[in-house]
């Protein structure tokens, strides 16, 4: 067929000619924009080959109808407009029944009105196959030898005549023949596999570059998909997999093999790739960042339920009130301390404010927006301190369903406030010394160590230099520890700042109450007679309790028998050490039990709440639970006020 008429009529104004010359050609035939990616005409013959109706063909576009082969139509296309004229086999448009049509595409560049059009004449080779059924075997020996020869020829003329192409392409491509044997590289295939073209033009190229897994398990030929569209004839697109540069390092590919028919037999393959190793470390990076993001949500999640757990002093900065000489020197050392790293032991009487000392600490350090993670180290059982402080995972021990996370690592990056650290096990000592040491442990359960930034602050209310003595306490531990000693003043030496803590604790009890309550001058001196054992703690239940009981505006303050002139300051430290300087483990144990049965019996029995045992030996209600445990007292049903038995063994 003479294009140059056609041309002549398609790019005239005489429309009736151009119906002449298209509309009538017998060959199927599309006139396509291949930069708007358009079907502008087709001829009826090409509906009826295609099954579409001419309105539809021409709103479809070039790409749908080559759906999965836009490397190999773009290779087509390019070489049609820089060549003027072109073909190829290996493009297979889909039918309107969505089944794929084998064709041989003839294109032809045409101009029009300063763009280039393509002229597509399309032939079906399913149709040319039936007519040579019929062929003799020596017609099909002779013709089997043409198709080689053509084999040869059709993969010399994509090198030839696309040599433009393959060098201008970002892309690696490369050819490979039905016998898997590599036909032609392009330069940037040679770059991104490190192998120049002759050494793999003429040779199987799967056993060079596609010889592996990237496990490192062999990848077997016979599962290779590009070997595949030899078989099915199809196009397949891989990702996931990587080729194997000369260097032995392996390129994370994306690739399209896509198969080359000559005259209705599959003859080869082109295949174009590309190497998406960054951004497979980029998604790799994007799934690890993913899954810190678990790990702090669930360690957030955690931090939360400590948290919630803990309690804020919001009328003062730092929680701590008081203008006497004492508190002021409180203050000061915690302003010289909090900037530094340096482990602070809190010592002094129960109820004195030891906590809120470390939480001054804490909120005046660089960690202040880090957690302030408490362990009231009297209140966990003897099993389960290292679970407790370290974490452990699912089945480290019975019970364990789960992974848990430690205090230490809660408090990574923040503060660790040990409360009572005179209670914790000897056993575990050296553990805990090992952390502050090195700066690192393991979760019960498990062989891989954790590194963890924790400031550590420890308060006691024993005198941790006898248990050293005594051999309760780790001597290197009690030094690791008492880097900077802070001494929690009792009330009774800073009896100045009693109107001012329980004037703080009324304000707080008016707006639960709501009611208005005030402290009178004479409730004041009262409340600064008294000598306070159980220091601020004390105070704060004797206020909260007062409250409660008022009268028409009237506290009622509830205290014992204080007509007696009080004792000087040093007066209890005296007593305490008139007692014996040395008890025994059973000594200890006799006198802590006696006390708390002394303790029930002053309180009828009763164990916590306002006016239990909890609140008048001063220690919070789960302590007491847990040492009445340890000690074997177990409370039983009686008629008496109170009743309590001792188990077996204690």
């Amino acid at each position: 067929m003479e294009l140059a008429p056609l041309a002549s009529a398609i790019t005239g104004r005489d429309l009736d000619l151009r119906t002449l010359t298209f509309d009538y050609l017998t060959e199927p035939t599309l006139l396509l924009d291949p930069h708007a990616d358009e079907i502008v005409d087709a001829n009826p013959a090409a509906c009826a080959l295609l099954g579409y109706d001419r309105a539809l063909l021409r709103e479809t576009r070039i790409s749908a109808l080559h759906a999965g082969q836009l490397p190999a139509l773009i290779v087509f296309t390019q070489a049609v407009l820089a060549k003027g004229s072109y073909w190829t086999n290996a493009l297979t448009p889909r039918h309107a029944t969505s089944q794929p049509l084998r064709l041989e595409y003839t294109g032809s560049r045409v101009p029009h009105d300063g763009r280039a059009l393509m002229l597509l004449t399309m032939s079906d080779l399913e149709a040319r196959r039936r007519r040579s059924v019929d062929a003799t075997a020596e017609d099909h020996m002779r013709s089997g030898l043409a198709a080689w020869q053509r084999v040869e020829r059709v993969f010399q003329d994509i090198e030839r005549e696309n040599q433009l192409i393959l060098r201008a392409a970002g892309e690696g491509i490369y050819g490979v023949n039905a016998e898997g044997k590599t036909t032609f590289v392009n330069p940037a295939a040679e770059r991104m596999l490190g192998w120049a073209a002759e050494e793999l033009v003429g040779k199987a190229i799967h056993p060079i570059v596609h010889h592996s897994h990237h496990d490192g398990s062999h990848y077997p030929d016979e599962d290779c998909p590009i070997y595949a569209a030899f078989r099915d004839g199809a196009v397949h697109n891989v990702g996931g997999e990587v080729f194997w540069r000369k260097d032995g390092s392996p390129v994370w590919v994306e690739y399209t093999s896509t198969p080359i028919r000559d005259r209705g037999m599959v003859v080869g393959a082109v295949i174009v790739f590309r190497d998406v190793s960054q951004r497979r470390d980029a998604d790799e990076k994007l799934h690890a960042a993913l899954a810190e993001v678990d790990r702090l949500r669930e360690r957030l999640e955690l931090e939360n339920a400590y948290l919630q757990e803990e309690i804020r002093i919001e009328t003062n900065p730092r929680g701590i009130i008081g203008q006497s000489g004492a508190i002021q020197k409180t203050l000061r050392q915690v302003k010289l301390v909090a900037p530094t790293t340096a482990a602070v032991m809190i010592t002094g009487e129960s109820g004195t404010g030891k906590e809120l000392i470390a939480r001054a600490i804490h909120e005046a350090s660089a960690r202040r927006d880090r957690p302030l993670i408490r362990v009231n180290c009297a209140a966990i059982p003897r099993e389960l301190f290292e679970s407790e402080f370290f974490g452990h995972v699912k089945g480290a021990f019975t019970g364990a369903v789960r992974d848990r996370i430690g205090r230490f690592e809660l408090a990574d990056g923040g503060t660790l406030f040990l409360d009572e650290v005179g209670e914790i096990p000897l056993e575990l000592q050296g553990k805990l010394l090992r952390v502050l040491q090195e700066g690192n442990f393991e979760r019960v359960g498990e062989e891989r160590t954790r590194a963890v930034d924790v400031r550590l602050i420890a308060a006691t209310n024993r005198n941790l230099k006898q248990e050293v003595a005594r051999g309760r306490f780790r001597e290197d531990l009690y030094f690791r520890l008492n880097v900077f000693p802070v001494e929690s003043v009792p009330l009774r030496d800073r009896r100045e700042d009693i109107p001012l803590l329980a004037q703080h604790f009324l304000m707080s009890e008016s707006k639960e109450l709501k009611s208005d309550l005030r402290l009178s001058e004479g409730d004041a001196r009262r409340l600064q007679r008294y000598d306070w054992p159980g220091n601020v703690r004390e105070l704060q239940n004797v206020i909260e309790r007062a409250a409660i009981l008022s009268q028409n505006g009237r506290l009622r303050i509830d205290l014992p028998d204080t007509s007696a002139p009080h004792a000087p300051s040093g007066a209890g430290r005296q007593k305490a050490e008139a007692r014996p300087a040395v008890m025994t483990s059973a000594e200890l144990r006799d006198h802590e039990r006696g006390n708390i049965l002394a303790a029930l019996a002053a309180c009828n029995g009763k164990v916590f709440g306002p006016g239990g045992a909890a609140a008048l030996l001063d220690i919070k209600p789960t302590t007491l639970a847990s040492r009445m445990k340890a000690l074997g007292l177990a409370p039983v049903r009686a008629a008496r006020p109170y009743a309590f038995t001792t188990t077996s063994g204690s």
